[in-house]
């Protein structure tokens, strides 16, 4: 009877586990799907010197610097002290900026909008309203589901992405993200 007991446990609690992982999975599909449009993937061109290489765009570090200074500059006109975070199309921090006085807790948040913008190709504002859907994505590692991250894009696909943190809201911090983004140009 006790073996029974147990192997029968073991059973019910390798399908819970399966169902959450598929429902997981599932989750992650569906959201993904949304954004379907080609011109939204980063530009890959073929090196035609050797079939088995690629380039992307990439931002760099100088405009990188002139985003994320430009955030800090939108912030600070508004008497705000927050942290902006610039990376790659990979997520890989190109530079990150610590304004005067920007509480601590900020400097990791905005790497982690910058790298959710970049990730999904989408303002972490829009975002946070897809976890109404799959709020296990909110599970990811490294991501951050509140306003404040912005992609930077290139022919409509993410190269980059500005996070910023530390304003009491949202909204500013993603006010001053797109103040990093408008200073390139796009």
């Amino acid at each position: 009877m006790t073996s029974t007991f147990i192997t029968r446990n073991r059973l019910i609690v390798a399908g819970a586990t399966a169902a959450v992982i598929g429902a997981g999975v599932v989750g992650v599909v569906s959201v993904q799907a949304q954004d379907q449009d080609p011109a939204a993937r980063t530009p890959v061109v073929a090196d035609t010197a050797d079939a088995n290489l690629s380039r992307s765009t990439h931002l760099t570090v100088a405009a990188a610097t002139e985003a994320a200074q430009a955030a800090l500059d939108a912030a600070a006109k508004e008497n705000q002290r927050v942290s902006v975070a610039v990376v790659d199309r990979n997520g890989n921090v190109i530079v990150t900026l610590r304004g005067d006085g920007a509480g601590p807790q900020s400097y990791d948040a905005a790497q982690q909008k910058a790298f959710t913008a970049v990730s999904w190709n989408a303002p972490t504002s829009e975002l946070s309203e897809r976890l109404k859907s799959a709020p296990h994505l909110a599970d990811i590692d490294g991501t951050l589901f509140l306003g404040g991250g912005a992609p930077v894009k290139s022919a409509n696909a993410p190269i980059a992405g500005i996070g910023v943190a530390g304003a009491p809201s949202g909204d500013l911090d993603e006010k001053f993200a797109q103040a990093g983004v408008a200073s390139l140009g796009n």
